[in-house]
């Protein structure tokens, strides 16, 4: 079998590239997340350092990392948990809709854009990035935060809405009729419907399915499994981020651990992969033109996420921190904005610079926002009481004993309470 040298030498150097920036990321306690999305700027095509024997394998493996990373996000949940959850933040999808596609219609709008550019800006403006949000949730260590339910019920409908979205803007940019759309959006939420019914009411059987004492079993089933339903989802027009979600949500207990501790490193890797591929789509010289225009809708709609992400925190009675929090880790743009390129960008020279410029600026100052979020305070300590000799306070001189478990990731409350 013949070994391709360049694309192992250009993958080698890509990991080591990845590996060197994470180091420096966790030094500062940042995420990596910019850092990858600057490397793909720089390797990318009109870069300083193009990887073309690479391009193949980096475009596959994103496909891969954000399917990883939803379904990883599930597992850390249930079902019954998520659809509670959803059914509370019914108003915060609506609000995070009307807020954050409106400046995105009135931009098209004022550039001269025709219904689907206008529609395609639209869209661009109002989906955050799942893939970007979910790694930033681990990174940082917030799964167990009170706000992170609702960020990741905004998430999971935005991606709801994209099934129906996607369908209409193909028929739209492609000039179909209004009856070609309106079957395209029916057939779409159906078959969400239908995989919904399907994830809550055979979850169980899902989990004995994929279960086994022997981690590569685990590995093979699951991944497997998962990857078969992200294609299913694809072909329905549906991201196949909301299948791999769906799958992580149908396994709970034991089977959600398992399947945890052996996907988490593979997540991890093809997860990097993701965010450098975003990257490498972009070419530097197009983001100059259209900066000025893609700042100033960059700023208004990170403001606009913020208040819905404060919106939605507050209906699961997070404090102020918590709610700024929410509103920052919902700022980034990312994969379905690409993918809104590809079905308008054809018919529209100008979106395309446009989208790409404004998904850059805020998939890299999206995470830093989020990142110096207020964090929570430790509450105070009370003064250790001494003991009658003066000496050393009692739990320093007897065994304590075993520290309280945490609390379980999802479950959206901590001890701490409001924040």
């Amino acid at each position: 079998m013949h070994t391709p040298i360049a694309l192992l030498l250009e993958l080698g150097i890509i990991l080591a590239v990845l590996s060197l920036l994470g180091t420096v990321a966790r030094r500062f306690a940042l995420s990596p997340v910019p850092l990858y999305l600057l490397a793909g700027l720089a390797l990318g095509d009109g870069g300083l350092a193009p990887v073309p024997a690479a391009r193949d394998f980096v475009d596959t493996g994103a496909a891969i990392g954000v399917i990883l990373l939803l379904l990883v996000l599930g597992l850390d949940f249930t079902v019954r948990e998520f659809t509670v959850s959803l059914r509370r933040h019914r108003s915060s999808a609506v609000i995070d809709l009307v807020l954050n596609a409106a400046p995105g219609a009135v931009a098209g709008w004022l550039l001269g854009l025709d219904a689907g550019g206008i529609l395609a800006l639209a869209g661009a403006t109002y989906v955050s990035s799942s893939g970007i949000v979910a790694r930033l949730l681990g990174d940082l260590r917030r799964l167990g935060n009170r706000e992170t339910p609702a960020v990741l019920s905004v998430l999971v409908v935005e991606d709801f809405v994209m099934a129906a979205y996607l369908p209409l803007l193909a028929v739209v940019a492609s000039g179909g009729t209004w009856w070609q759309a309106l079957l395209a959006v029916a057939a779409a939420m159906t078959a969400v419907t239908a995989a919904i019914a399907v994830s809550w009411r055979w979850s169980q059987h899902v989990g004995r399915i994929l279960s086994h004492p022997d981690a590569e079993q685990v590995l093979l089933r699951v991944l497997g499994i998962t990857l078969i339903v992200a294609a299913l989802a694809e072909i329905i027009h549906v991201s196949a981020a909301v299948g791999a979600f769906l799958i992580g949500l149908a396994l709970t207990g034991t089977a959600a651990d398992r399947a945890r501790a052996v996907l988490s490193p593979l997540r991890d890797l093809f997860a990097a992969v993701f965010f450098l591929a975003l990257g490498l789509t972009v070419d530097p010289g197009d983001l100059l033109p259209m900066l000025p225009a893609a700042a100033a809708l960059a700023v208004v709609t990170a403001a606009t996420k913020v208040a819905a992400g404060w919106y939605a925190a507050r209906r699961e009675g997070a404090g102020r921190r918590g709610r700024l929090r929410a509103g920052t880790a919902l700022i980034a743009r990312g994969e379905f904005s690409v993918v809104i390129i590809g079905l308008a960008a054809p018919a529209q020279g100008r979106l395309a610079a446009l989208v790409t410029t404004y998904v850059m600026l805020l998939a890299v100052c999206g995470p830093v926002l989020t990142r110096f979020a207020p964090t929570r305070q430790a509450a105070p300590r009370p003064p250790a009481p001494r003991d009658r000799a003066g000496g050393r306070p009692p739990h320093e001189v007897s065994a304590a004993g075993p520290l309280p478990a945490p609390p379980r990731p999802g479950s959206g409350r901590d001890a701490a309470g409001p924040d």
